[in-house]
């Protein structure tokens, strides 16, 4: 299997935010900015294994501003860190009020996804080959949250 770069898998996806999407105070529900992080992670690890995926652990998510109705809500997804079956997603939500060009982040999310064969059962992923700094940076922190998670797991 052939280990893929960083950028190979990295997505961005915007979406305007609408009444629908909100409480009756103009604040954008946390569950619609988590279902599209959810949504933009996936995608990140589909494109990454080029299997099906599914999520395993939200991991970390931190929400650091509102957002409301009317904002451009733009998701910057791209992979972390990678074991045998699973990837770990970072996703960064921006919110960009229209009126004004003010672009706020609003939050911060890693997610943990698995890819699945086609028997259903795990698979093994390509290995992720880091580009820059910042990738070397972030897959040395997906390490330490993944050993993290793993004594959590035996205690």
């Amino acid at each position: 299997m052939e280990a893929r770069r960083v950028s190979e898998s990295a997505t961005t996806m915007s979406q305007l935010m609408l009444p629908s999407d909100a409480n009756t105070s103009g604040n954008v529900h946390g569950g619609t900015i988590m279902k599209l992080v959810d949504t933009v992670g996936g995608v990140v690890a589909v494109r990454h294994c080029r299997m099906r995926v599914v999520t395993a652990r939200i991991d970390e998510m931190s929400f650091l501003h509102p957002v409301y109705v009317g904002d451009l809500v733009t998701l910057k997804a791209s992979m972390n860190g990678v074991g045998r079956t699973s990837m770990e997603v970072g996703v960064r939500v921006e919110a960009e009020n229209l009126l004004t060009g003010r672009v706020t982040h609003t939050a911060t999310a890693n997610l943990v996804y698995v890819a699945l064969g086609d028997d259903g059962r795990p698979a093994e992923v390509p290995r992720l080959i880091p580009e820059t700094d910042e990738d070397m940076r972030r897959m040395e922190e997906a390490r330490l949250r993944r050993e993290r998670r793993e004594r959590q797991r035996s205690h």
